[in-house]
C-alpha cells in the first residue's frame, strides 16, 4: 500500500496543482491527509488536489512521488478510480 503524489501538471488559481492518492483505499488517504494538514476541500472523489509547493512535504512524510500516468494505472488497479462521467455532485 502507498500513498502516491504526481506532477503538478494542472493550472488553477495562479499555481500548479498535482493529484494525491492511496492504492489501497479511501481511509488510508484521508488519513494521510490529516497529518499532512490537508483541507478536506481539497478531497475530490479520488484524490487531493495538492499544490506544487506541498510535494517536497509529503514526500518526505512518506508519498511516493510518481508520474501522472503512474499515479491513474496504479488508482484504477486499485479500484478507487471515480471516472469522469460518475464525478456528478
Amino acid at each position: 500500500m502507498a500513498i502516491l503524489v504526481d506532477d503538478p501538471l494542472w493550472p488553477a488559481h495562479d499555481r500548479m496543482w498535482a493529484h494525491l492518492v492511496s492504492d489501497e483505499s479511501l481511509d488510508e488517504l484521508h488519513a494521510f491527509a490529516r497529518r499532512a494538514g490537508l483541507p478536506q476541500r481539497g478531497f475530490d472523489h479520488d484524490h487531493y488536489d495538492v499544490p506544487a509547493e506541498r510535494i517536497d512535504e509529503l514526500v518526505a512524510m512518506g508519498a511516493t512521488r510518481v508520474p501522472p500516468k503512474e499515479l491513474v494505472r496504479r488508482l484504477i488497479a486499485s479500484g478507487l478510480r471515480v471516472k469522469e462521467r460518475d464525478r456528478r455532485d
